[in-house]
């Protein structure tokens, strides 16, 4: 087994199976051709442009919902960050994973709360995100940029 890292321009991708870290574990024997990595690739698109209907296809031929870029960027986090509200509703509902950290210390819940994007942050609360996980974690993004909206919504308790 090997981990899988391929440089895609300014994203790597991740091919998710069998997880380990960031990146995942494939046979020595696997390949991924050009035309998998551009599948990839435009997967980390559609989730910053929020096209949640091509998305949807990709999970359905079998694309990880925990898709992993070379910065340790899913697609919830990327969604977030770039305010799609409709990827991000739907990467939860297929399970993304709402605590995954990037290389830098980030969650989704942080991208949304640093993007001001209060249904997001609400969507990502209402669905377990710790506002405290990654080293630059949701708090400490709403306090050094002194985002007190974002902050208070950060510790309202949540219903499930």
């Amino acid at each position: 087994m090997r981990a899988v890292h391929r440089r895609l321009g300014s994203d790597d991708a991740s091919v998710e199976s069998r997880r380990s870290g960031n990146h995942v574990l494939v046979d020595d024997d696997d390949v991924l051709d050009d035309d998998v990595l551009a599948v990839f690739r435009h997967a980390f698109d559609c989730a910053r442009s929020g096209d949640a209907s091509w998305l949807q296809s990709f999970f359905e031929a079998g694309g990880s919902v925990d898709l992993t870029n070379d910065k340790g960027d899913t697609l919830l986090i990327l969604a977030a960050y770039h305010v799609q509200p409709g990827a991000v509703s739907m990467l939860l509902t297929l399970g993304a994973a709402v605590d995954r950290v990037n290389d830098n210390g980030q969650t989704a819940l942080a991208a949304a709360v640093f993007r001001r994007s209060t249904p997001i942050v609400r969507m990502l609360l209402k669905a377990g995100a710790d506002p405290a996980a990654g080293a630059r974690s949701a708090h400490a993004i709403a306090q050094y940029f002194e985002l007190d909206d974002m902050a208070a919504m950060l510790t309202e308790p949540q219903s499930g």
